[in-house]
């Protein structure tokens, strides 16, 4: 594949920042730092155009903080100006990230994401009679710094550039040349990229027929048990080689009796919500209920929060669960 060169410019565009600045305000007009970075809008945007052209872009600059939400994750926020960066060089280089990857890998990507990769789970689950799930130990934090600059550099030949993500890359590690930050936009990008290999391998050497992947949870299924077995025994072998990846204990099963993937239980028949993911909707959609009834919230910020966790349960078999959870006043 054409490597792509040429790209700083377009990424230094004036307008490619404004509109990377209005991507990353997006939900956060109320905080400080974004406050200040807009009272001198222009000047800002400026300042960040002349240090990408001349390579000398400042990053780093985290703020870390814990979420238990389904487990506990340590999240590295970048700055604003960081986030404003994030978003430019991802307006311009999505598409040769894109083009890389397989159609059945959903994470980061338009018109794809979870909804899609569980329809189709649902759509082929009744047509094979095993399945496993795959995922990989500490995946963010077990990134390998060389191996993720080795693969950027097959797609991009722009020095400019790749000196920029490098830096970025650079900037964190949870161990030596090892993970990369949950909370970036440009993690997420790297880290559904860095499987695109392996995502190729699957499909055109070990000719998997059902393969999904939504960033490092994955499903294959097949008729044939010592089939479905071989299969993850040559992923782990090439992650573990190429990637210096670690599976998780991997789990088969009959795919009658159903299997976990993203928060949700998916059987032959019907899709429910997993054990976890009840007990989010429980434990949020009351959380939120008493902001709203002691004014912490006004109706459109419960609004912005009820609205998604009622699609996320929705996209299941819930209505019992749905109608336990909600309260006599419906306030939207």
């Amino acid at each position: 594949m054409k490597r792509a060169g040429n790209l700083i410019e377009a990424i230094a565009d004036i307008e490619n920042l404004r509109y990377a600045y209005i991507k990353a305000r997006r939900g956060k007009e109320g905080k400080y730092e974004v406050q200040c970075f807009s009272k001198s809008l222009d000047e800002n945007l400026l300042k960040l155009k002349k240090s990408v052209e001349n390579d000398c872009v400042d990053v780093g600059k985290y703020h870390y903080f814990k979420i238990f939400d389904p487990k506990e994750r340590m999240i590295c926020a970048a700055s604003f100006d960081e986030r404003v960066l994030h978003h430019a060089i991802m307006n311009v280089c999505h598409q040769y990230f894109d083009r890389n990857l397989i159609a059945d890998t959903y994470a980061t990507r338009i018109g794809k994401g979870i909804y899609k990769a569980l329809d189709k789970t649902f759509r082929e689950i009744h047509n094979y009679r095993y399945v496993a799930k795959l995922d990989f130990r500490k995946y963010f934090d077990s990134i390998s710094h060389d191996i993720l600059k080795r693969k950027l550099k097959t797609l991009f030949k722009d020095n400019k550039l790749l000196n920029i993500l490098y830096e970025i890359i650079d900037s964190y590690s949870t161990t030596e040349g090892r993970g990369i930050p949950i909370g970036n936009l440009t993690s997420q990008y790297f880290a559904n990229f860095y499987l695109s290999g392996m995502d190729h391998y699957i499909k055109e050497v070990l000719k998997v027929r059902f393969y999904v992947r939504y960033m490092d949870d994955m499903l294959l299924m097949s008729d044939e048990l010592s089939e479905l077995k071989l299969y993850v025994s040559c992923i782990k072998s090439f992650a573990e080689y190429n990637l210096c990846l670690t599976l998780k204990p991997v789990v088969i099963n009959v795919c009658v009796k159903g299997i976990s993937f993203l928060g949700y239980k998916v059987y032959p028949e019907k899709i429910l919500l997993n054990k976890l993911s009840k007990n989010r909707f429980k434990t949020k959609s009351h959380d939120y209920e008493r902001r709203l009834y002691e004014n912490e919230w006004n109706d459109t910020e419960y609004g912005c929060h009820v609205t998604p966790l009622y699609g996320y349960c929705c996209h299941a078999y819930s209505k019992m669960l749905r109608k336990c959870c909600q309260t006599k006043v419906v306030r939207l």
